[in-house]
């Protein structure tokens, strides 16, 4: 009997590529489970009127944790009725916290000795999308609460006690001291109560620059939802970019596991996408649920195939999902 059950997400584009990709590594890799597979996503949206059917949120409910592929959020104005997959997913299920490890991996033009990780509160800020317009003017609400604050210092601290001890919290409360000035007071009055964690602030504008002049200062970053989906972006670039960024949605009960890329549909079908990223995101599930052996063994195997090759065309490569596939499943051998 399995030991696990595990939620497939295919999604969008791409994910149609990458999640096959990654269950082939974890099945090499010896991982026992059972899978239930389950739709999400814009095409399904486009086919069905809804991106998130009941199935689906029966088998996340159901499982020990999703693997989640790829989505597609459209541009400019928004279908009537839609909402993206993933964001609703996090909003529905609490999923508080989005963990961005940011880490140097043997790839052309990396940064050397980068060793972070960014958390990004995920329910709350701008992402509420609380917008409306009138006339040529037109307004997003952003919303703090000091509940939701204490949830993600909490989680922040606690992850950076398990690494090096060290937090900073990102924000500006300086031109926006009303919210942002909530986020971080609140954060900072919970850190003063953890003993031996090394607490410091930066200003957002500030954080963007040291993470390019100096990201091996940092250990673990925390911050509201806009600005850490814009700076986790900005950090993968430090290691290669989004083709390896991977992240976890975590919540108190839930978690879902997605790469960060988009659904990439200018190259979906054609085979060539690179599944590191999911493989990745399996790896940080798979810690997640206590398999550490697993996760780190399928972590090795990447990085030796990306010492070895063969690399897919965006770390300069050729290779197309299924050789690189192959090649970290011949790895784990």
């Amino acid at each position: 009997m399995a030991t696990y059950r595990i939620c497939l997400i295919e999604g969008d584009g791409i994910g149609h590529e990458v999640i096959p990709a990654t269950r082939r590594v974890l099945d090499a890799a010896g991982f026992s489970a059972e899978y239930v597979h389950a739709e999400a996503g814009y095409e399904y949206f486009l086919d069905h009127g809804t991106s998130v059917p009941q199935a689906t949120y029966d088998a996340v409910e159901n499982t020990h944790a999703t693997l989640f592929g790829a989505a597609t959020s459209p541009s400019g104005e928004k279908p009537a009725g839609f909402s993206g997959a993933i964001r609703h997913l996090r909003q529905k299920y609490g999923l508080y916290a989005n963990v961005r490890p940011t880490k140097t991996r043997p790839v052309p033009g990396a940064y050397e000795n980068v060793d972070l990780v960014i958390v990004r509160e995920n329910t709350q800020g701008l992402y509420v999308e609380q917008e409306r317009r009138y006339g040529d003017t037109a307004i997003a609400d952003t919303v703090i609460t000091k509940g939701a604050s204490e949830r993600i210092g909490k989680f922040a601290a606690d992850l950076a006690m398990k690494r090096g001890k060290r937090l900073t919290v990102v924000h500006k409360a300086n031109v926006l001291p009303v919210t942002q000035g909530l986020f971080l007071n609140t954060i900072l009055d919970h850190a003063a109560t953890v003993d031996g964690l090394n607490t410091g602030t930066m200003i957002v504008d500030n954080a963007a620059m040291q993470l390019v002049r100096n990201p091996q200062q940092f250990d673990v970053m925390v911050m509201t939802n806009m600005f850490g989906d814009i700076l986790s972006d900005l950090a993968a670039g430090l290691v290669g970019g989004l083709g390896i960024a991977a992240s976890g949605n975590v919540g108190d009960k839930f978690g879902i596991f997605e790469s960060v890329h988009g659904s990439a549909p200018d190259i979906a079908g054609q085979g060539i996408s690179n599944p590191t990223a999911t493989i990745l995101a399996a790896v940080l599930m798979l810690d997640h649920i206590g398999d550490h052996e697993t996760a780190r063994r399928i972590d090795a195997a990447v990085n030796k195939v990306m010492v070895e090759g063969p690399r897919t065309r965006d770390l300069g490569g050729t290779a197309g999902t299924e050789e690189f596939t192959n090649a970290v499943i011949a790895a784990l051998a």
